[in-house]
């Protein structure tokens, strides 16, 4: 097997294809380069084709073999070596006993599968890891901390549920800004000790000699390992283990392991049910109002603890029971230490140097949304698994269920494979069917991992909801019903705004109502500007999306004859109330609303907000307007009868649907398409000149507000907007909208070209999710060079948190979502969105093999494909369109297609 044997130094990395040359060549770090950028020069410079990094520094450190002690701090140069080549890195110390090749899979095997930190980091840094460790199933969301921390500038232990929202006022210059919040739950998971009488052990660099922390993505379970010396030289290894309960989703199970090195004495354990927390996760939030908690009652019976409280607006009854496990530990003492709003309890026993003590605790938390009958009673009377290793060895089979239907397996890319399992980890920890059958809750942006956009529900299920589709119809359902539930108050919302039909809101919470801010904050000029985000009305056009994906996945004709036609006619009946008949030209107009760019909220110099025929905003009316048509038209007439009567929808409704559908104005120039009319009246904008002066250019609205500047005065775009819909749709799709529309394409593939090439130069990428959707646009031009760097860009975004901290406020899940669906439906190839899978792989150079499962019409498939072809296999017999031939398929029979 090709090897690059390494050694590295604070100055150098030598380097060669033999250890026995190993000083043959150097490579010199640059002071003024970070590490990661110094690994990037150095792999630029040796252009090896090694399939193994072997570094021969003798390991120093106990927790990580290749952790290498460089500018004053131990670190990790395995990952970080990992995270640049994309190769197995091991230690040639691995290599004493078994061969390279299975010190090489071993690697592989546990690099795929695990996020690690090694280390004590600060700040936003730490914070990020945190969101990116958090544990969870669908219910709550654990973020990943020490066991020890309490929130401050460097930890934000947290818990959320699904759900649970609650609403504050704080007076900003004489007005009461109302903030709706998903509510930072009691903190149970708190747990530290003392030794021989003295101060309670604190998260302290200074103390703690190593650290590492590791999320097992196979088994959902967190492992902390700290060696630790106090200020008196006693020394200690803690090892804390968390994992969230899939099947008995209210739980979750603590371990922590106490091993005295070098001294005997007493230790007592410190844990808690902190009921005194507040949302502060976002720094930006902090002076607003963040207590949203009221601690009603604490209750303890023999080593079991419940604390009950109730959100103080919204509220809602909240119940939290744990119960303590130390049955290996001899001579113990136990006590309660409660206090107003924290349940502590206390363990003392004697120590003895070398020996290890088991200490565990069990969490359940219940809420009056999914508990109907009394909360209180409910938490006493659960009762938790026997221990720590039961739920562990249940943690195990039911991540192995998930994984047996949902791994996206990558070969020639450790990292890809690895950050791809973190995402589907992530997108199961955000929501799954065990727990969101009984929750009256969807997806937000953040998932369950941090404050970040105040937990709301976006369009980003839009990028969420395939994966779920494909692994999980019943979840999607669940999902979809949140929004059911919310069509009152978007009626409402569209009337208050003299509007018919269903506006649903850009941000959604508890209630359904809007929960845009009128201002928000600019961080560089301090100041509130005007907020009109609220205008991107196009949400209700993703909810429809998502309603009609599901059809098609499922054909749930009960779903759609109960929930989903309403749905979908609410919302036509809004987008038809909103568009204007010119008389004139016979064009549809569509005024007042805001594209996904976000950067562009009126025109220049106009008094009033909003812009005019937004081309996604159109093409998107028109599709939903067809789709409906062609429903109604296949329904049976007595079901849509009944449909119409309840939703008020009649004939003439229908009438305007088809007449608007093919009628709504798009502005052209040459070929190509306005984002909205009157863009290419804007100016264009020196992108570079802002990018030399600033570097990160992704928020170019603060910058230009900055300077007494808007973007509404040029052509430039936060994120894909313009030809979002070449994303929504397949490419037939598209155009034939473009010819309901009069306005027909007769050179496509230029269309295309012209269009990705002329935008792309003007979007900032201000979102990840922009990444991802230029990157598929990419595709379709075979520009695979800049498709890759964009995905790639995406695919690592928040682990290498590229927005400067914002992974800290939550994981991003939409672009977690959208980069596994690239995966499948553009590289792979596998496009669901006809009444037939279509198959035209687009297979990257980096990559060897992709291999996956998915469920389309009740149907299992199982694709493996390479650059050479796609072998398949299903549970059904069925067919699909293969590089535009159709073929049968047999059940259980393989059948190999060469590209």
């Amino acid at each position: 097997m090709n090897a690059m044997y390494l050694k590295i130094t604070d100055q150098q990395i030598f380097y060669a294809d033999r250890i026995s040359k190993i000083d043959e060549n150097s490579y010199n770090f640059d002071s003024d380069l970070d590490i990661k950028q110094n690994l990037q020069s150095f792999k630029n410079k040796t252009a090896n084709s090694a399939k193994v990094l072997v570094i021969t520094n003798p390991s120093q450190y106990q927790l990580k073999r290749n952790a290498i002690f460089y500018h004053g701090k131990a670190v990790d140069f395995g990952t970080e070596l990992e995270n640049i080549f994309h190769i197995p890195v091991i230690n040639s110390e691995d290599i004493a006993n078994p061969d390279l090749l299975s010190a090489y899979e071993e690697e592989i095997d546990y690099s795929t599968w695990h996020l690690d930190y090694y280390g004590i980091d600060h700040g936003k840094r730490q914070y990020g890891q945190e969101s990116m460790q958090t544990i969870g199933n669908g219910f709550f969301g654990l973020r990943g901390t020490y066991l020890e921390a309490k929130a401050n500038d460097d930890n934000y232990p947290a818990t959320y549920v699904a759900g649970v929202f609650n609403q504050l006022g704080t007076p900003i210059n004489g007005r009461n800004v109302i903030n709706e919040d998903l509510v930072n739950l009691p903190n149970a998971q708190y747990i530290t000790f003392s030794v021989d009488g003295g101060e309670r052990f604190q998260i302290n660099e200074q103390n703690i000699v190593e650290a590492n922390r590791s999320l097992d993505l196979k088994t959902g379970l967190l492992t902390i390992t700290m060696l630790v010396q106090l200020n008196d030289n006693k020394e200690l290894k803690i090892t804390e283990k968390k994992l969230a309960d899939l099947k008995n989703y209210h739980d979750y199970y603590l371990q922590y392991v106490i091993e005295p090195l070098n001294f005997n004495g007493k230790i007592t354990i410190y844990t808690q049910t902190d009921g005194t927390v507040v949302n502060s996760n976002v720094e930006r939030y902090r002076n607003l109002a963040n207590k949203h908690l009221v601690v009603d009652k604490i209750e303890n019976s023999d080593t079991t603890s419940t604390l009950l409280a109730h959100t103080n607006q919204s509220d809602i009854q909240i119940a939290i029971k744990t119960e303590l496990n130390y049955s290996t530990i001899n001579n113990t003492q136990y006590k309660t230490n409660n206090q107003a709003e924290i349940a502590e309890q206390q363990v003392s026993f004697h120590v003895s140097a070398g020996e290890t003590y088991h200490f565990e605790k069990y969490v359940g938390i219940f809420t009056s949304l999914e508990t109907k009958t009394n909360v209180a009673q409910i938490a006493q009377e659960h009762e938790f698994l026997p221990d720590f290793a039961v739920a562990e060895t249940q943690a195990i089979q039911n991540w192995r269920n998930i994984w047996h239907h949902e791994d996206i397996f990558v070969n020639g890319d450790i990292t890809a494979q690895k950050l791809l399992r973190l995402n589907s980890y992530s997108m199961t920890c955000a929501a799954q069917i065990n727990a969101n059958k009984n929750l009256d809750a969807s997806v937000g942006s953040r998932g369950l991992t941090g404050e970040g956009y105040r937990g709301h529900i976006f369009w980003d299920e839009l990028f969420d909801m395939d994966y779920y589709a494909l692994h999980s119809p019943e979840l999607v359902k669940s999902l979809l019903m949140y929004r059911y539930n919310r069509l009152g108050a978007a009626i409402d919302y569209a009337a208050d705004d003299n509007h018919d039909g269903a506006m649903f809101p850009w941000q959604s919470g508890m209630y359904g109502d809007e929960q845009s801010q009128l201002v928000h904050l600019n961080p560089i000029t301090n100041k509130w500007d005007p907020d009109n985000s609220r205008k991107q009305r196009h949400v209700s056009l993703a909810i429809a999306y998502n309603v009609l994906n599901y059809f098609n996945l499922t054909h749930d004709e009960t779903f759609m004859r109960q929930y989903g036609y309403e749905m979908l006619l609410d919302i036509s009946k809004f987008w038809i109330d909103m568009t204007t008949l010119n008389k004139d030209s016979g064009k549809y107009s569509i005024y007042d609303v805001m594209g996904p760019d976000e950067f562009h909220e009126g025109y220049p110099q106009s008094k009033t907000s909003g812009l005019k025929n937004n081309a996604y905003t159109n093409i998107m009316v028109s599709w939903l307007f067809k789709q409906i048509n062609d429903l109604i038209t296949n329904e049976n007439s007595d079901i849509m009868e009944d449909i119409f009567q309840k939703t008020n929808f009649t004939t003439v409704d229908l009438q305007k649907i088809n007449d608007i559908r093919h009628n709504l104005k798009l502005d052209f120039k040459g070929d190509i398409l306005g984002q909205f009319e009157g863009y290419f009246n804007l100016k264009e904008l020196d992108l570079a000149k802002y990018r030399q002066q600033y570097d990160n250019i992704s928020r170019m609205d603060r910058i230009l507000k900055a300077h007494n500047d808007s973007p509404d005065n040029y052509q430039v775009a936060k994120q894909a907007d313009t030809l979002m819909a070449l994303y929504n749709l397949t490419d037939n799709d598209f155009f034939d909208i473009m010819d309901d529309l009069g306005y027909p394409i007769t050179n496509r593939e230029k269309f295309i070209d012209d269009n990705v090439k002329y935008y792309i130069a003007r979007t900032t990428h201000g979102s990840t999710l922009s990444r991802i959707v230029y990157a598929m646009l990419l595709l379709k031009v075979d520009d695979t060079d800049e498709a890759w760097k964009l995905f790639y860009e995406a695919l690592t975004s928040d682990y290498y948190d590229i927005q400067g901290g914002t992974t800290a406020e939550g994981i991003h899940l939409g672009v977690m979502g959208a980069t596994i669906n690239v995966v499948t439906t553009f590289f792979a190839g596998i496009d669901y969105r006809g009444d037939i899978l279509e198959i035209n792989p687009h297979m990257p150079k980096q990559w060897n093999e992709i291999a996956f499962n998915i469920d389309f019409k009740g149907v299992n498939y199982a694709f493996q494909v390479t650059a050479d072809g796609v072998t398949i296999t299903t549970d059904h017999d069925t067919e699909v369109i293969f590089m535009g031939k159709k073929l049968p398929l047999r059940a259980s029979q393989q059948i190999q297609l060469t590209c």
